[in-house]
Parts: structure tokens; sequence; C-alpha cells
């Protein structure tokens, strides 16, 4: 198992040989939390990691067979993701495969998100589909650069 430190809302752990969930408490409810990971207007509004990153290119389209690209930028530098999406319960569950590209494309990851009713707030789960691809992200410091988007999130939501 491997986990962040204590006072970081951001845990990642294994789930068996295969699997790494990430998991995360929000205080927004759940409606909330889906909207601003399926709204492109939102997602470019948090989901830029460390400060003075921008997404200059956000598709989403959240529904069975959907594109999803998201490309990042800073000083001239950046990298994207792309995917689709395979299955949808709306403000419950998203089901979809994506590949980074730095710039060759990585090998598809199959990402499952869940969000759940916790606490008066909304417990998000996100399996990852091994334990390499959590070494990764430990090694390249993406988890945090995830929290630092995530706390920009959680501070969005009380406005949207």
């Amino acid at each position: 198992m491997t986990r962040r430190p204590r006072n970081d809302p951001l845990t990642l752990q294994s789930d068996g040989e295969t699997q790494t969930v990430i998991t995360r408490q929000f205080a927004a409810r759940p409606e909330l939390v889906w909207r601003s990971h399926t709204e492109p207007a939102l997602l470019q509004r948090w989901c830029l990691g460390p400060d003075g990153w921008t997404m200059p290119v956000c598709i989403c389209e959240p529904r069975p067979d959907g594109r999803l690209r998201h490309e990042w930028a800073k000083d001239g530098r950046g990298f994207y993701i792309s995917g689709e999406f395979i299955a949808l319960s709306p403000v419950s569950r998203i089901e979809h495969v994506e590949r980074m590209h730095l710039p060759d494309p990585t090998p598809d990851n199959h990402v499952v998100t869940e969000f759940i009713p916790h606490n008066g707030g909304t417990r998000m789960a996100m399996t990852l589909p091994d334990s390499a691809t959590r070494q990764a992200m430990l090694a390249s410091g993406m988890a945090d650069g995830m929290e630092i988007g995530y706390q920009r999130q959680e501070s969005m939501m009380e406005t949207v």
C-alpha cells in the first residue's frame, strides 16, 4: 500500500496486484463534483496542476464513445491526454480509457471514477489499472499536481 502524507486528502493505495485506487474527499455534493469533472469550462478552471499551467484545449464529451482531450501548457512546453468514454452513470460513475502523450503515447489506461455521497460531501475514488501507473505517478510528482488541482476544484465548487 502506498499512502501520501496524513494531512493530504489525496491517497493512493494498491488494490491487489493489478489496481491502484486514488481517493479524495470533497465537501461538495456529488452533483457538483460530477459537473466539475464533465463540463469543459469547469475542467479548464481547476484541472491545471501547479500554478502557471493552463489548459488551452479541453474536449470532454461525457457519453459512451464520446471523446476526451485535455492539453496543458506552460512556458512553451506541454503534454496532453486523449481518450474515449466507455460508460457513464450520471452523478455517480465515469469509465473511460486514456493515454498520455509526453510526446509519445503511453499504453491505454482504463480508469473508473466513482462519486460517492459521504459525510455530507463526496468521496471520489479513481481506479487505475496497475501498480506501474501508481509508481510512475509518484515518481513524476503527478499525484502532487493532482492534489493542487483538487484543492483548486474544492474552492471553485463554492461558486458553481
